[in-house]
């Protein structure tokens, strides 16, 4: 009872007010609406109805995620009118959860790149570092978070879009396992690699706001029946005893030199909390570059192709070369890929069966500039490190980790096998309390 939900939402609305313009983290936004939801959750729990955690918590949803009654846009023009009849399943769990939506965030253009440069709904910009991108395609979830316009965003990750933004804007992002959260009412990219998963300034926001949004979702069809963890519980166990791989060469190669040098000052943080760490290679990561393209580009591909035909002109420069690359992918390569894809699966949940946790640097270089950036390369080189786990389906977390000389954030990437998000969530809580990384905020 420190603070009302009307307070809180007031807050988030202050800071949207005063920042949103520069930052273009919103493409729309729902403040009176979210004010009158935020009135009537303090009136609910003054006669004794907590719906939980989230109840009266300001939430906003990337703007992929359908919401009833409102615009789903997926960054992209072709949607400006797309109207959505239903809730998503993600946005059904945060009303019952008694959460307060705020409005739908900046994103790029169909969730197909890291640079968060909308030629349709505004560029948007790091809160360190406005010159440099907030990384993507979650920037708005990202930028949103880390400057108080909300508390929790969701976001989506297909090949490294709650990560990445997550590491470039200094807060904490999970992808869970392929499945945990059910996709139903978000606009895809690619079917076989898409998660969904929020951003928040805490390790223990995430586990709270995963506690409310994981589970089975028979209207999905690729989400599993597996038990949902307790994911809050146990948080503050430490890792004394657990086995973490440092993996040689590849996650490492080709890395900005501070990003090195932060990543493996955290493996020795977690050491010197009781965690073994183990220097080996996983196997077959060679493959891993162009075998993710492959099947990302023809998912993409399969799903626009309709609108590729009929609207070329309504498209981005770098999304329209991606799609057109991915039109170009034969049936025998995206065969091949998605038979690779799953033995290098297999492999590396092997490998998780001899140690617990897998750490790596969340992206090789810190937010690169807005300006002259080429967006396919960018994308390419940003989830060198992240889509791995999107390929594999293993549940992945990035938390920052430290800072450059010239103040941009570097994040830690952690993966466990699959289902294992509890332990995820409980390692990456423990490097988060042992450092103060996460208590800093951007000006």
């Amino acid at each position: 009872r420190k603070a009302s939900s009307v307070e809180l939402v007031r807050a988030c609305i202050a800071n949207i007010e005063r920042l949103d313009a520069t930052l273009v983290a919103f493409i729309s936004r729902t403040l009176d609406q979210a004010e009158a939801t935020a009135a009537q959750a303090d009136r609910d729990l003054a006669r004794g109805v907590d719906r939980g955690p989230l109840h009266g918590i300001p939430v906003a949803l990337k703007d992929l995620y359908d919401a009833r009654g409102e615009i789903t846009t997926a960054g992209s023009k072709i949607y400006a009118a797309n109207m959505a009849s239903e809730d998503s399943a993600v946005t059904a769990k945060l009303r019952a959860g008694g959460a307060v939506l705020l409005g739908k965030t900046n994103l790029h253009e169909w969730a197909f790149g890291v640079t968060n440069q909308n030629p349709h709904f505004g560029n948007a910009k790091n809160p360190w570092d406005q010159s440099r991108i907030p990384g993507g395609s979650s920037g708005g979830a990202a930028i949103a978070v880390a400057t108080g316009m909300c508390f929790v965003a969701p976001g989506s990750d297909t090949g490294g879009s709650i990560r990445i933004p997550a590491a470039l804007c200094g807060v904490a992002g999970i992808k869970p396992t392929y499945g945990r959260i059910s996709l139903r009412g978000v606009v895809p990219l690619s079917w076989s690699l898409d998660h969904a998963g929020p951003l928040a300034r805490s390790v223990r926001d995430l586990a709270i706001t995963l506690q409310a949004l994981a589970g089975y979702d028979a209207l999905d069809p690729i989400s599993v029946d597996v038990p949902v963890d307790d994911y809050v519980s146990r948080l503050d166990d430490g890792v004394k005893g657990l086995r973490i791989l440092v993996p040689a060469g590849y996650f490492f190669d080709d890395i900005d030199a501070e990003i090195g040098r932060a990543v493996r000052d955290a493996a020795r943080t977690l050491a010197s909390l009781g965690a073994t760490l183990v220097d080996d290679t996983l196997p077959r990561t060679h493959q891993l570059k162009d075998t993710q393209r492959g099947i990302l580009w023809i998912d993409a591909a399969t799903f626009h192709r309709d609108r590729m035909r009929e609207r070329p002109q309504d498209f981005g420069a770098d999304v329209l070369q991606r799609l057109r690359a991915g039109e170009s992918i034969t049936g025998a390569e995206t065969a091949q890929a998605r038979r690779d894809q799953t033995e290098i699966r297999r492999a590396w949940i092997r490998v998780l069966s001899d140690v617990d946790l897998i750490l790596t640097p969340t992206t090789p270089l810190p937010a690169p500039p807005r300006e002259g950036q080429d967006a396919v390369a960018a994308a390419i080189r940003m989830t060198s490190n992240t889509a791995p786990f999107n390929f594999t389906g293993l549940p992945a977390v990035s938390v920052p980790c430290g800072f450059t000389a010239g103040g941009l954030p570097i994040g830690l990437q952690l993966a466990a096998a699959p289902w294992q998000e509890a332990l995820l969530l409980r390692a990456a809580r423990a490097y988060e309390a042992a450092t103060d990384w996460s208590g800093r905020h951007p000006a």
